[in-house]
């Protein structure tokens, strides 16, 4: 469980009504093959060791017992995994009986949890049969006291953040459910035995409510849910297991198979977002017993996918969802400002670049939006030594599209007289000879902006803000930075999703910028025309710094971990050696510019990351910055 992942299995076995024996084998013969497949904890369904339906044979003292014993096998015979188990069974305490799960590991029951809600309404009436344990008890299983009841917390000694909890079936359908206490009392897992039957537009609520749930107490939640073994005299059960961690389903197991369902559950990150989380307020464990296990730790082979493009959804009808929230956010944004300070004017540099574009574009539906002519957008392209003639005619092209005003500043003059001025040989083309041209660019803006009574819309993407690719005083400066919390990667399907919207000429050029390399064109271009300056053969593919910023700061994963996820997530299409070249490259990039966005200007946030030192992020500028960690 090395970097906090765990593989969990919830399974649907199986069974025979009222066939403890066989329901029984069947069970050891899942258990067995989710240990061999390396999960630490499976959970089987409600009642598994009889079945749910069995009715009034529930009032026969002979099947009873012969559930106790049907697990008290289990326990014997799975003696040897290491694997915690979670199976239903009817348990007598006393005159009453009651719906429950026990949890086994290495040979010993340690435990009964039971169920808090019970139904009697519709096809339910198990208030027939069992009862409602209030309180914790002990009840004497061949002479050791085994706890039961509804607030047991199971916890691993040698795994701080593994703790579980389990609810039963209709707990999770309560206003309250269980679950919700014993989160916010220690357990990182719910697991959930279950014997939901099947009905039209059922699942998709069950489903709701399991992602709802998981996403409300921040944590994984396993649910097993029985299967066609179960009679079908009245009802028709479907299986359907499901795994969710913190609102995210992770795996769904198909409708009327016997099956066991698999997946990695990441217990660091149910906790890094415990700890963020203000509203989740732990309480002290009142009324709540320990059982403490031992669990062999081990490195846990990944099969979770993790998105590799974690700021992009994956199917068409979300990411054009996605589309239209960001650009949504970041018009309204400009909207506001703009109407606050009375302005019919603003001022911004076009390119030719995607950055550019998308501030462009998102600026003419503001001014839309505020009733302005759009002539008030004065698009200024500023031409120097690197400009080549595909983006000064795309942007020329798109500004012409789009209605703004169009101005040429061509800057070449002024740059080669500023470094003759401070005796810097124009030949020379290093650092300085790059940041003269961005900061002139600024300073034509700014000039601009006062000029026509305006403000300068910085352009500044959040990967750019983040790798601290911008000039200093240059073009990290502006008066509303509009993509500052808009990735590189997002920019790209901003824009496409525009041009696919528009359609016309407007397409064809947006289009053609889409096809154009990602540089600062600063360096003078090749001698075939070509750009001389690539950005991602400079800091890195922006796809790889997209990802290491999502899971740095959305979930606060270390480096390696970062590494191991970068690696499962690219493998085939970056071998480790690169990705952890440019981990490095990210960390030192990231810690060195901080100073950049101490000082950064007000922008929209746009999405659940944001560098802004007045919203989400805080952090000072002179952190120490990582140790490689190869």
């Amino acid at each position: 469980m090395h970097d906090g992942f765990m593989k969990v299995a919830a399974a649907t076995p199986k069974i025979r009504v009222a066939d403890t024996a066989f329901n029984a084998r069947e069970m050891i013969k899942m258990i067995r093959e989710a240990d061999r497949q390396g999960a630490k904890l499976i959970v089987l369904p409600e009642l598994s060791i009889t079945g749910y339906t069995c009715g009034d044979l529930f009032f026969q003292e002979s099947l009873i017992r012969q559930a106790l014993d049907g697990i008290k096998q289990i326990t014997v015979e799975t003696a040897v995994t290491d694997i915690l188990i979670v199976a239903g069974l009817p348990l007598a305490i006393g005159s009453k009986l009651y719906n429950a799960a026990a949890f086994i590991k290495s040979g010993n029951i340690l435990g009964f949890a039971t169920k808090s809600f019970l139904p009697d309404y519709n096809e339910f009436y198990e208030t027939r049969y069992f009862s409602v344990l209030e309180e914790n008890t002990f009840i004497n299983i061949d002479g050791k006291q085994i706890p039961a009841g509804p607030k047991l917390l199971f916890c691993a000694e040698n795994m701080d953040a593994l703790k579980i909890s389990a609810e039963i079936c209709e707990d999770l359908w309560a206003p309250i459910p269980p679950s919700t206490n014993h989160a916010l009392n220690g357990a990182s897992v719910i697991v959930n035995l279950s014997a939901s039957d099947e009905a039209a537009g059922k699942n998709n609520h069950r489903r709701l409510l399991l992602r709802s749930q998981s996403g409300r107490s921040i944590c994984a939640y396993l649910y097993a849910n029985a299967g066609p073994g179960e009679s079908s005299t009245d009802l028709v059960f479907g299986g359907r297991s499901s795994i969710c961690e913190n609102g995210v389903m992770l795996a769904e197991a198909k409708s009327f198979e016997e099956s066991i369902l698999y997946a990695d559950i990441d217990l660091q990150r149910i906790i890094q977002q415990r700890r963020k989380t203000t509203t989740f307020r732990p309480q002290t464990g009142e009324g709540y017993h320990k059982i403490m296990f031992n669990i062999q730790l081990c490195k846990t082979p990944l099969d979770r996918i993790f998105n590799p493009t974690p700021f992009i959804p994956q199917t068409d009808a979300h990411l054009e969802e996605r589309c239209e929230e960001v650009l949504s956010i970041q018009y309204q944004g400009l909207k506001k400002r703009l109407a606050h300070i009375g302005l019919k004017t603003v001022t911004l540099g076009i390119s030719g670049g995607l950055d550019s574009t998308l501030a462009l574009l998102v600026t003419a539906k503001a001014f839309d939006s505020l009733n302005l002519s759009r002539s008030g957008i004065v698009a200024v392209t500023m031409p120097c030594f690197g400009t080549s003639d595909r983006t000064y005619s795309n942007a020329q092209k798109l500004i012409a599209s789009l209605g703004a005003q169009f101005r040429e500043v061509n800057i070449k003059a002024a740059v080669t007289q500023h470094l003759t001025d401070i005796g810097c040989n124009i030949e020379n083309h290093d650092v300085t000879f790059e940041n003269a041209q961005a900061r002139e660019r600024t300073q034509v803006l700014m000039d601009i902006a006062n000029q026509t009574g305006g403000i300068v819309i910085g352009t500044g993407d959040l990967s750019e803000l983040a790798l601290g690719f911008a000039t200093y005083n240059g073009d990290h400066m502006s008066m509303y930075g509009v993509n500052a919390s808009v990735p590189k990667t997002l920019v790209r399907f901003l824009v496409k999703y525009v041009a696919d919207t528009a359609g016309g000429e407007l397409k064809d050029i947006l289009y053609d910028i889409l096809d154009t390399p990602v540089s600062p064109e600063l360096l003078p271009p090749n001698q075939d025309g070509s750009v001389a300056q690539q950005t991602e053969k400079i800091v890195g593919p922006y796809e790889l710094h997209d990802f290491f910023l999502y899971y740095m700061l959305r979930w606060g994963f270390s480096p390696k971990k970062i590494l191991r996820m970068a690696q499962h997530s690219f493998a085939g299409t970056y071998d480790e050696e690169t990705i952890a070249k440019w981990l490095n490259i990210f960390l030192r990039r990231f810690y060195a510019n901080q100073f950049k966005r101490s000082c950064m200007p007000d922008g929209p946030k746009a999405g659940s990351i944001s560098l802004s030192p007045r919203g989400d992020f805080r952090m000072p500028s002179d952190a120490v910055i990582p140790k490689p960690f190869l």
